[in-house]
């Protein structure tokens, strides 16, 4: 039962802001992906190290509180629950062979070449009340900002919403982020930043601390949308001729910002999406993803759930920026504006300035294989 292992992995992945990152824009329209899923054996799976494959499993078997009531997953998270709190590298083997078939996700042309980048949880300094460094509001939900599932009278639209704010009887598309920036905005502010650009990276991200001045810090974490797509402001620098497309990181970004502080607004003023935030609990869990569960460092990744539903378990192949590979099992367990396509996952690094590092330089090609309950129907 050791088909799966070998003695040594490496583990550091990263994002990538061309294409953006995690936690904005859930619902942004985007081109439906034509996946093909490619029945495959089990001996097809590339090798992982026994402590990877465990630590895998756990951050899947974590969300199975989530998943009860899951067609699909429900039956497998009740055998899951059976084993031991920690169960060995054999029994994990012979459990997800049991349950489960393996897919090689595949595009539409039939490549398993997909691309893979990669999130963190940022930190940034701010304060409970406006000052005069810090006057950046991270703003709660508007009151007047209505959302509209659209799958409840459409089911062919399911995870589609339209968002806005009424004007009488008329549903108006809400405020972009330049006007919510320029002129504020009537709704709840969680706390202060001091940078405008952290805010941004905030937003591009979905979750983060605020390192008050007290030394606590203040989890928040992605509540809602203004409903207007995400359009990444790497590409605008790309397109103003202010940086090449290979020197994209989210580095070159602030360092652009840094040298240049009268256009940072039309820096901004590029991207419409606007982001509004809810207060989490103190913990030292890893933020909430769209499942409601902690992301597990190295383990956690985002998908996009008309390819992958949410909960599934994954084998990834990918490599870190410097080309050291990471091959694991990784649970999905979050989704991203960004995140679309037919083999695509942002992968979470963790939290601090030294994740942020590794993620911003993550845009690698990968592989991904998608491990399926025996005799249930794929995704559609």
């Amino acid at each position: 039962m050791n088909l799966f292992f070998k003695p040594l992995a490496w583990v550091l992945p990263a994002a990538l802001l061309l294409a953006g990152c995690n936690g904005t824009d859930k619902d942004t329209a985007k081109p439906e992906p034509h996946t093909t899923y490619s029945k495959a054996d089990w001996n097809a799976l590339p090798e992982v190290t026994g402590e990877d494959l465990q630590s895998g499993f756990a951050s899947w078997r974590s969300a199975c509180t989530r998943l009860k009531a899951d067609p699909n997953w429900g039956s497998v998270c009740s055998d899951a629950a059976n084993l031991p709190a920690s169960p060995s590298v054999a029994e994990i083997s012979q459990f997800l062979q049991t349950h489960l078939d393996v897919y090689s996700l595949r595009s539409a042309e039939g490549s398993s070449d997909g691309l893979i980048t990669g999130y963190y949880e940022p930190v940034y300094p701010g304060s409970l009340k406006p000052t005069q460094t810090a006057n950046v509001p991270i703003y709660s939900v508007p009151a007047d900002l209505v959302v509209v599932n659209l799958d409840s009278i459409y089911p062919e639209l399911k995870g589609k919403r339209l968002r806005g704010r009424l004007e009488g009887r008329i549903l108006k598309p809400y405020d972009t982020a330049e006007t919510i920036n320029s002129k504020g905005l009537n709704a709840p502010v969680l706390a202060w930043l001091t940078d405008p650009m952290d805010l941004q990276f905030l937003q591009i991200q979905g979750s983060g601390r605020v390192q008050l001045d007290d030394g606590r810090q203040l989890r928040i974490g992605y509540a809602d949308q203004n409903g207007h797509p995400y359009k990444p402001i790497g590409r605008w620098l790309v397109e103003q001729g202010e940086l090449k497309k290979e020197d994209v990181t989210m580095g070159s970004i602030h360092a652009w910002a840094m040298t240049h502080p009268e256009r940072v607004h039309e820096l901004l003023a590029s991207n419409p999406s606007y982001v509004f935030f809810t207060q989490n609990p103190d913990s030292n869990e890893g933020p909430r993803g769209s499942l409601n569960v902690p992301l597990t460092a190295g383990y956690s990744v985002a998908v996009d759930r008309k390819v992958i539903p949410l909960g599934s378990l994954l084998w990834l192949s990918t490599t870190q920026a410097d080309g050291h590979p990471i091959v694991r099992p990784v649970a999905a367990q979050d989704t991203g504006g960004a995140i679309a396509g037919e083999v695509r996952a942002d992968f979470f690094v963790g939290t601090g300035p030294e994740a942020g590092q590794i993620a911003g330089d993550m845009k690698q090609k990968g592989n991904i294989w998608l491990l399926w309950p025996k005799g249930a129907a794929l995704p559609q």
